[in-house]
């Protein structure tokens, strides 16, 4: 079983998300709260897989939240949630580490997907974030930068599918090649870029200019 997470401090979409969770056969909600004022002491009681956060709550934010996690459960997924599409909140939550970033008003069976897709090592993003990470990369001059990191063109090919929010399973269909190879080739770019998750890859290859 999946042990997800739950942070919103709308009360009645934190109810939906616990239904929703445990009506999954392979999810269970171990914990659902208002915002992060506690999140150490919850993520070391109830030890999660992957944490649902929302970004707007009081007190203590998601982001604040997320980095709090990240600090001190570094093997914990987080997957971030909003109402709002802005570029800044987008980024700054991967740049904090986040290995996922969802609209609130994505389809449930998609937010379950991207549990599972997260707990699997990937990067779930909905449509609206990734196309905003597309316009990101489209204003970037295309400077390659992959001999600083050693990086090889299926690796850089493997990092410019996961900036689009494609899961591994699809990673490997689109390059014909297998789950296991996909996270392979995730696991030597991860060390090659120096971190830790694949959100974060995706950040420094922006903000190097690697894709």
């Amino acid at each position: 079983m999946i042990k997800v997470l739950v942070y919103d401090d709308n009360g009645g979409r934190r109810e939906g998300l616990q239904l929703l969770i445990s009506q999954s056969t392979d999810l269970t909600c171990v914990g659902a709260f208002e915002n992060c004022k506690n999140v150490v002491a919850h993520v070391e009681a109830l030890k999660p897989d992957v944490v649902l956060m929302d970004i707007d709550m009081p007190v203590v934010n998601g982001i604040e939240g997320l980095k709090l996690i990240r600090k001190n459960f570094p093997d914990v997924m987080v997957l971030m949630q909003t109402v709002f599409e802005e570029e800044e909140k987008i980024f700054e939550a991967i740049r904090a580490g986040a290995q996922g970033y969802f609209l609130k008003k994505t389809p449930p069976s998609k937010l379950i997907d991207g549990i599972r897709d997260a707990f699997e090592g990937g990067a779930p993003m909905s449509a609206a974030v990734a196309k905003k990470v597309l316009e990101v990369f489209q204003l970037q001059s295309q400077v390659y930068n992959t001999k600083r990191f050693d990086l090889t063109d299926r690796e850089v090919e493997i990092l410019g599918h996961l900036a689009k929010g494609m899961s591994y399973k699809m990673i490997a269909e689109a390059c014909g090649i297998t789950w296991h190879t996909v996270n392979s080739h995730s696991k030597k770019i991860y060390e090659k870029l120096h971190v830790h998750s694949a959100s974060e890859a995706v950040a420094k290859a922006i903000e190097q200019r690697i894709i």
